[in-house]
């Protein structure tokens, strides 16, 4: 009798979880990836711009280095906050990327 609960536990799991051809698969991680590297940049442009005011030069700035090599470190900062959960816009730009996609031509 406990086997049968089991089964049809896992029957309606089965049964439940959508199953997706490989190409659905291939098309929804590639979304995903694209949808976080725009949230990526982003994230840089809007850090960008709170960074304009910083100064590089006194005692503990970087000068004309820090200057020219700032974008990478945004670009850097920018992975990482999205990496991390990000502000959210990539779900919402892979569900639209997928909802697109699935509209007939």
């Amino acid at each position: 009798m406990n086997t049968d609960l089991g089964m049809q536990g896992a029957m309606a799991m089965a049964q439940a979880t959508p199953v997706l051809s490989p190409h659905a698969q291939a098309t929804l991680a590639a979304d995903k990836k694209v949808a976080q590297q725009f949230e990526s940049v982003f994230v840089s442009q809007f850090l960008g711009s709170m960074f304009e005011g910083v100064k590089t030069d006194g005692a503990f700035g970087g000068g004309p280095g820090e200057e020219m090599f700032r974008s990478l470190m945004l670009d850097e900062y920018g992975k990482q906050i999205v990496s991390r959960g990000g502000f959210g816009l990539s779900a919402a730009i892979t569900k639209q990327l997928l909802a697109q996609q699935e509209k007939p031509q």
